[in-house]
């Protein structure tokens, strides 16, 4: 009985083995590449002095029992688990079982500026989505602007042999209201990401709740009246007028605006008052 026992014990216990290594290996395979900083946890099947906990050092290598220094930097768990394997099974380990899981992660980090309530560097914890880098950041602003911009690093270099930039546009509309998941892209190493500004118009004269509102694409003269609490009863809906200031200061007034005119930043929007 006690024999059975400890057979199943055996199998459960390698059952158990396996299965961590499937969830390790399907949550990180061909995706974070490990680096300085980051805390290895380190298991071999059956060799419970051989566990360790160990951080990258800053030349990319980890101190493992048995084998020494390891470099493993800018390689994946699951190709750390094959070189430790193959350095284990080097007269040490017959048949050696590996796992690698990541415990903290410290050397892939993502610059964000401008409209976030918290911006500066944030680092990335395993494969990060745009989603959780806002939420590291607090979140966009109540000032924020409909777009988000990435700029990235491409493998690609010029003639210089420096590596080019790719810009990504992201609508902050589709991400966090529409909840579009095909906006919530992963982010990168070395991202810098960016939120410029909100632009307003201002709508003054008789409306309900004269002031500056955020532009959106498609903004309308009515939209806009709408935001601000639509007409008050004096309202002179016909001679509504936009002021609008150029590039040299020179303003330019347009009279009897239709409703469906679009509106662009830093507009006035002014409805006077009706003498009847």
């Amino acid at each position: 009985m006690i024999l059975k026992l400890s057979v199943l014990h055996k199998v459960l216990t390698l059952a158990l083995f396996f299965a961590t290594l499937l969830l390790s290996n399907a949550l990180y395979a061909g995706e974070y590449k490990v680096g300085e900083g980051d805390l290895l946890k380190i298991s071999v099947y059956e060799h419970i002095d051989l566990t360790t906990e160990v951080r990258v050092g800053g030349d990319g290598r980890i101190t493992f029992p048995l084998i020494g220094d390891v470099l493993v930097d800018n390689l994946t768990a699951p190709e750390v688990e094959k070189l430790l394997v193959k350095l284990l099974e080097d007269g040490y380990i017959k048949k050696a079982h590996v796992t690698v899981f990541i415990d903290e992660y410290k050397s892939r980090k993502v610059t964000v500026l401008g409209e976030f309530d918290k911006p500066g560097l944030i680092e990335l914890t395993g494969e990060a989505t745009l989603l959780e880098v806002i939420s590291s950041a607090g979140g966009v602003s109540s000032d924020a602007g409909e777009i988000l911009t990435i700029k990235r690093l491409s493998a690609e270099t010029d003639a210089s042999g420096i590596a080019k930039r790719v810009v990504i546009k992201v609508d902050l509309k589709r991400l966090l209201e529409e909840g579009d998941i095909s906006a919530n892209i992963y982010v990168q190493d070395g991202d810098s990401i960016y939120v410029a500004k909100a632009a307003f118009v201002y709508v003054t004269g008789e409306v309900k709740d004269p002031g500056a509102y955020k532009i959106t694409k498609g903004l309308t003269v009515l939209k806009a009246i709408t935001l601000a609490g639509g007409f008050t009863e004096k309202a002179w809906k016909g001679r509504v007028k936009i002021i609008r200031t150029d590039e040299e200061g020179n303003e330019e007034v347009t009279k009897k605006v239709e409703m469906d005119v679009h509106l662009m930043a830093e507009d006035l929007l002014l409805v006077p008052e009706s003498f009847f």
